[in-house]
């Protein structure tokens, strides 16, 4: 009679425990319309979460690298640094280094950059700029003028001051360089420009880096790479004159081309 009972408990037990397996395993593979809703949103907050990632990712390395340059440079004047998703550089954001005192790198500044060296190049040059908001009368207002009025000459300007702080910082200057010659295409002319022949600066660039800091180029850590040798190959008429001109134990300002 006993054995009758438990078989009959062991029966029951039995029946309960399928039947909740059965709706588990229902649930687990025919889920509700809401459940689906939920999934979606998930990987939906799944992108969003891994572009907020990146961004952090970008704008912490930005602060990093811009932060050691102004304190290794003993620079004591606020200056930040924005990231920015916008494709390129809009018009109206051209000089807001200079009015905002705020250095921005564009989406389309990243894809050139390969490293720290050239990421302190960028940075530099806009810290520079930026500085000179701090200067003059009215505030400044005087200064963001004059580079409005005579762009080109600061342009030279700040490419050859980024430079210092770049040395000064502890970073290759020659990373400015493969930067340049990576991202800035070659006008056919300047005469009408308000910018500079890239082939001009990074010539210029080269020059004051020989003069001033031969040590970078003696002990080239770019040399190897295809964007170094890829300016060696198009800048040589540019570095044939400043062959010249050393050799000539000149002082003229050369007139790159």
């Amino acid at each position: 009679m006993k054995k009758i009972l438990f078989l009959l408990i062991l029966l029951v037990f039995s029946a309960g425990y399928v039947h909740a397996m059965e709706d588990s395993v229902t649930e687990d593979f025919i889920p509700e319309e809401n459940t689906i809703q939920k999934a979606v949103m998930n990987d939906e907050d799944i992108v969003k979460e891994k572009a907020i990632i990146r961004e952090q990712t970008i704008q912490g390395k930005i602060n990093d690298v811009a932060f050691r340059i102004l304190n290794a440079n003993k620079i004591d004047k606020r200056i930040i640094f924005v990231y920015d998703k916008t494709e390129k550089k809009s018009l109206l954001k051209s000089a807001d280094d200079v009015v905002k005192r705020q250095v921005i790198l564009y989406e389309n500044d990243i894809k050139f950059i390969s490293n720290e060296d050239e990421l302190a190049g960028y940075l530099s040059r806009g810290i520079i700029m930026a500085l000179k908001s701090y200067g003059g009368i009215w505030n400044g207002s005087l200064n963001a003028i004059e580079v409005k009025l005579a762009p080109k000459i600061y342009e030279i300007y700040a490419d050859k001051r980024a430079v210092d702080l770049m040395v000064n910082a502890g970073y290759h200057p020659v990373g400015l360089i493969t930067y340049l010659n990576k991202a800035f295409p070659q006008k056919r002319f300047d005469m009408f420009s308000n910018t500079n022949l890239t082939s001009k600066r990074l010539a210029t660039i080269y020059e004051y880096i020989y003069t001033k800091y031969p040590y970078y180029l003696q002990n080239n850590k770019y040399f190897e790479t295809d964007s170094y040798q890829n300016f060696l190959l198009n800048s040589q008429t540019n570095r044939k004159l400043l062959e010249n001109k050393i050799k000539n134990k000149s002082q003229e300002e050369l007139k790159y081309e």
